[in-house]
């Protein structure tokens, strides 16, 4: 048993500002990249299926990454590690065709972001699949896709879930956002009008909540 002290934590106020995006339906993916450093043994890495070696990084991006340094980059899906040989829905696949891009752009540390669109769940209409990043306070459509930007890479299918509000919180404004979604249909697949969501982001708690256009007060597995 330890004798430390650990005091109840603070707890936020709900009337917080918070952010809403749009819910996609398809399969939660992650992305991790990652320095070898030198003296590593590199053997380590050549014998894990679910690790891609970038030699060289191509591109050296300010606080991100660095030319000539090695990384290693994975693919995961909610549960566990993915390689093009175990893969899901092609996601990781995907990710090791433009690991070096990956790891010019995005830089070291775990990106997770929805993997959606052909052959998945909805499908939202599309002929091709997209991984969209869950982190709207650090990426944009702007600095993931800038052409002014001699040193950004290009990778195909990247993007990040719409933002549709932020601000305070109130109720009224959560309703007033999923009606939107429900009236005017996917934000992400523009005429596609059978969205699934939102996800209501409590900034000060750093909390995640959900809520769904149809079934939203059933169960789990009821809706």
């Amino acid at each position: 048993m330890s004798t430390d002290f650990n005091g109840f934590g603070k707890i936020p106020r709900l009337s917080r500002p918070i952010v809403i995006t749009e819910k996609l339906d398809g399969t939660n993916g992650q992305i991790n990249i990652f320095e070898i450093l030198p003296g590593t043994n590199l053997l380590e890495y050549l014998n894990n299926v679910y690790v891609f070696i970038v030699d060289e990084a191509t591109y050296g991006v300010p606080g991100k990454t660095t030319p000539g340094k090695k990384y290693g980059v994975m693919a995961g899906s909610r549960n566990r590690w993915i390689a093009p040989g175990d893969d899901n829905y092609g996601f990781a696949k995907w990710v090791w065709e433009n690991a070096r891009q990956l790891v010019a752009l995005l830089g070291e540390g775990r990106h997770y972001g929805e993997w959606w669109g052909q052959g998945i769940q909805r499908k939202y209409g599309k002929t091709e699949k997209t991984f969209s990043l869950f982190n709207t306070k650090r990426w944009n459509l702007e600095n993931l896709h800038d052409p002014e930007l001699d040193w950004m890479p290009y990778v195909p299918q990247l993007s990040v879930v719409p933002t549709l509000y932020e601000g305070e919180f109130t109720t009224e404004r959560v309703e007033w956002t999923l009606e939107a979604l429900r009236d005017g249909g996917s934000f992400a697949a523009p005429g596609f009008m059978n969205p699934e969501g939102i996800i209501i982001y409590h900034t000060a708690g750093n909390l995640y909540f959900k809520k769904t256009v149809h079934g939203d007060e059933k169960p789990k597995g009821q809706g």
